[in-house]
């Protein structure tokens, strides 16, 4: 697990790519092409295990960084533009399925009895990785293109209607191509957007902001910290490594299923809901697990209701915060502007999570568990925050979502 979070901290930079790519290859494309930078990482990877040149190592994990942070900015619009307005929040969030899923594995497989060993460790970091990469090389070039992106980006219409066709299974999608060209006949009377605009305009500034802060707060509510540091955090509150163990194992699989409950909830219930809830959740668990950590050394029962409180962190941040804020950002932008503010709010989320991890074992060393009071307070300012600023977009067009913002 840390090494799996130790190629964020490095790659997590190339936060423009992404929109580059995606301009000009296509977001298929893009994915597709993307998967070099795994067979480069693979090969550094076992290079450096047959060399003994460890800096190989560090220049593997950078380079899956960066296929990782494309892949993040990359796969959260791909499924967005692919998908129909009714279940665009389910459709978007196996994403998030899909790292939770990942995390789960990795636990299991850097185990010392399975990959985590000395001899096999270039498997773990270097040979597993290959199969989801295979995986995709074999399939993605049957999947379509995505519409909004031929029609809008490459005034290909033909081209749209028959992705449009494959993804349906329907000859009757008159309703979103109309919605489509709206939206480039828009896009061209008011021209391309700028990084200047960005910032500026009204009508893009605010979802920007809105964008940027949920990726903060997703990152700065602990979770990685929690989830990383897990096994120190159930030894200090006093269960032995077995129970450690286990209690790590527990929250990746607790992990995954609430992503999937999260899948049906997301398009019944709401963004906005699930993320009001979900931070709710995630502040009252951390506050009772700082308040079991400080007293397990005088009671031995507090160990176990660590593992509880953990638990319910993690059924709270998967049931919306862990989801929702990688395709709201896709919600809230024309086809022409997504591709800058999904950049932007991969860097800010993946740059938070860099601050967490390199941060929290030496604030904990001065405070100890008092460090998550840290997190607490943030919670509670994000949830004000996404209270009253951030609009629901369930069951909404994007047109009708950008009006929101309109100068």
């Amino acid at each position: 697990m840390v090494g799996y979070h130790f190629h964020f901290r490095l790659g997590r930079n190339d936060w423009s790519s992404s929109r580059l790519l995606s301009r000009f290859c296509g977001l298929k494309w893009s994915l597709i092409l993307n998967n070099i930078l795994v067979i480069i990482s693979a090969v550094l990877v076992f290079a450096s295990k047959l060399t003994a040149i460890y800096e190989l190592l560090i220049v593997a994990r950078f380079v899956l960084g960066l296929n990782s942070g494309l892949f993040a900015g990359l796969c959260p619009m791909y499924l967005n533009e692919i998908s129909p307005v009714a279940k665009r929040g389910a459709i978007a969030s196996v994403y998030q399925l899909v790292i939770t899923i990942s995390i789960l594995v990795a636990q299991l497989l850097s185990y010392e009895k399975v990959l985590g060993s000395s001899s096999l460790w270039p498997y773990l970091l270097g040979g597993v990785i290959l199969i989801p990469c295979v995986f995709q090389c074999l399939t993605m070039p049957f999947c379509p293109e995505s519409p909004r992106y031929l029609l809008i980006i490459k005034k290909n219409q033909d081209g749209a209607q028959k992705s449009l066709k494959w993804l349906r299974n329907t000859d009757n999608n008159n309703e979103e191509i109309s919605d489509m060209q709206k939206e480039a006949a828009a896009q061209e009377a008011a021209g391309s957007v700028t990084w200047k605009a960005m910032f500026t305009k009204n009508s893009l500034r605010t979802p920007l902001i809105i964008s940027l802060m949920i990726m903060l707060a997703q990152q700065l509510c602990g979770i990685n910290a929690i989830i990383v540091y897990s096994n120190d955090i159930f030894r200090n509150a006093g269960l032995d490594e077995f129970w450690s163990a286990l209690g790590t194992v527990i929250i990746g699989i607790v992990n995954v299923m609430m992503t999937i409950v999260s899948l049906v909830l997301v398009d019944l219930l709401g963004r906005k809901t699930l993320l009001v809830i979900g931070f709710s959740g995630t502040t009252i668990f951390m506050t009772l697990l700082a308040v079991s950590i400080k007293f397990s050394e005088e009671y031995t029962a507090m160990g176990v209701l660590c593992i509880i409180f953990v638990i319910g962190f993690i059924i709270s941040f998967a049931t919306g915060p862990g989801s929702v804020p990688w395709f709201l950002v896709t919600e809230l932008f024309k086809q022409d502007a997504r591709p800058k503010a999904t950049s932007l709010a991969v860097f800010t989320n993946w740059f938070a999570n860099t601050i967490v991890m390199l941060t929290f074992l030496p604030i904990k060393f001065y405070l100890g568990y008092f460090v998550f009071i840290i997190f607490i307070v943030f919670q509670v300012l994000f949830l004000i925050f996404i209270i009253f600023k951030v609009p629901e977009t369930k069951n909404k067009t994007i047109e009708e979502i950008t009006a929101l913002y309109k100068d």
